[in-house]
């Protein structure tokens, strides 16, 4: 396994590039959710840097039973009860397999009106999703911006971010 020692320089370098490319897309968040724990820190950098307000998801499935459904911001990306649905920009540190977000996108519907068939036009349209590392062979391929591009099932990789132990 190669470990890819990411630091704070390249983490406010890449925050910067990611910042500029949501403001380029047009497109702009209501709010940012960080994924705890790995997304919160990035989360809150862009945070600053687009001008609007972040709020923590806890989501770790490492540990399913701790994981909390955020009716709220189920029917802020649904437009329940609103004018209009709310951009949300979900943000985490890696789209490694994927189950992180094919959880919210399961989760979220199954707490507000799972039933609706307007649900396939939340994603990737008032919803986005930011990684600063996206793997290639994950099985959530549509992650809207990041940063940087590795390939799992080419090169086996652990990325050691700047806000954990090392882990050597």
């Amino acid at each position: 396994m190669i470990k890819i020692h990411y630091d704070w320089n390249d983490l406010e370098k890449d925050i910067n590039y990611l910042a500029l490319k949501v403001a380029l897309s047009g497109w702009k968040p209501d709010y940012i959710v960080g994924i705890s724990r790995g997304g919160c820190v990035p989360a809150v950098m862009l945070s600053h840097l687009l001008g609007v307000p972040m709020a923590p998801l806890r989501l770790s499935l490492d540990d399913l039973d701790n994981c909390v459904t955020d009716c709220g911001m189920a029917e802020d990306a649904y437009g329940y009860g609103q004018e209009r649905a709310k951009n949300i920009l979900i943000v985490d540190d890696i789209n490694d397999t994927g189950a992180t977000f094919q959880w919210i996108m399961k989760d979220w519907p199954d707490s507000c009106l799972p039933e609706e068939p307007r649900w396939q036009s939340v994603w990737h349209q008032n919803v986005k999703f930011l990684t600063l590392f996206n793997n290639a062979s994950s099985d959530f391929s549509d992650v809207d911006f990041s940063a940087r591009e590795i390939n799992k099932l080419e090169q086996d990789v652990y990325i050691v971010f700047p806000w954990e132990n090392s882990r050597d």
